[in-house]
This record gives C-alpha cells, structure tokens and sequence, in this order.
C-alpha cells in the first residue's frame, strides 16, 4: 500500500471513529488540526507522512475520555497503522508524538524533539485558541457538566498530570 492509501484509509478511520463526537476531539478539530499542520509542515520541510499520519491519529483515543489511559490511543495508532503495514520506525515516532503532545496540566512536560511533532503540536494548539477554541472549551465544559463559571472555585497552577486527572475525575 503507497503512503497516500494509508493516509486515505487512515482518514475514514478516523471520521468513522470520530464524526459525531460531542467534546470537541471530533471530526471536524482534526480535519483542522491536519489541514493546519500540512500547511505548517511544508513550509518547515519536515516528513509529510509522518506530520500527516500524527494530526490525523492524535486524538483518536484522547486520555480524557479513558480513564485517563494515555496508553489506548497509542495502542489503537500502533494496531491501526500496523494493519496497513506501516513499518515499526514510524509507528514509533508516530506514538512519540502522540504520546508526548497533549496538555496534562501545569507543569507536564510536553516539548518535542522532532520537528514533526512541533508541527502538530503547533496545529493542535492552534486549534484551541480564537473562535473555535472558545466553542471546543464550551463543548468540552458541557460534557463534563462543569458549571460556565463559578467565582467560588479558583484556579489551581501548577499541577502535575497525576494531580490534574484526579482533580478532573479521569480516572474511572
């Protein structure tokens, strides 16, 4: 199979397991977040298929959403495109990316060493801001059922990722 299979395949993969989804990890967030990072991953010359394949798979299995596992949506990126015969150095640098971009609180580290996975982090960040960021944050606070605003809870800084999910009841 030549790369622009896998990305095609990987593409209804993904709306397939997605389209609907009512947080803002939907669909249409990662059309943008693949869209903005091959705009962004040409101009930084970095590896297509890789930039490609990682915006599509970021948030095929997002931690919030599990229990707080960051390790099933690496999984599921890890069977997907093994089942497309994508071979074992790019699947990982594909899950490195994945597993390393997210944000998990204040203090967790979350820099990229390749440029890649600066590209789609930059995407994914990107998305999150302005208009729709606003909408994605509004979704996302709606399916946690978490009140639009409340001056009794004040911010908490610098949490690390244990912290953070149990503050936000990811853990099952």
């Amino acid at each position: 199979m030549d790369n622009n299979q896998i990305i095609n395949k990987t593409k209804e993969y993904v709306k397939d397991k997605l389209d609907g989804e009512g947080t803002g990890h939907d669909w249409w967030h990662i059309l943008r977040v693949y869209k903005t990072s091959i705009f962004i991953g040409e101009k930084e010359n970095a590896n297509m298929f890789i930039v490609e394949l990682t915006a599509l798979l970021h948030d095929i299995a997002d931690w919030k959403f599990n229990g707080g596992s960051s390790e099933i949506g690496l999984k599921l990126s890890r069977e997907w495109l093994g089942s497309l015969g994508v071979d074992s150095s790019t699947i990982n640098k594909i899950t490195n990316i994945i597993g390393t971009m997210s944000f998990k609180g204040g203090t967790t580290n979350a820099k990229q060493e390749t440029i890649e996975g600066k590209v789609v982090q930059d995407a994914d960040r990107l998305d999150a801001i302005g208009a729709i960021g606003i909408a994605r944050a509004f979704a996302y606070g709606g399916y946690k059922e978490r009140a639009l605003y409340n001056p009794n809870i004040k911010p908490q800084k610098y949490m690390d990722f244990n912290q953070y999910k149990k503050k936000y009841r990811y853990n099952c």
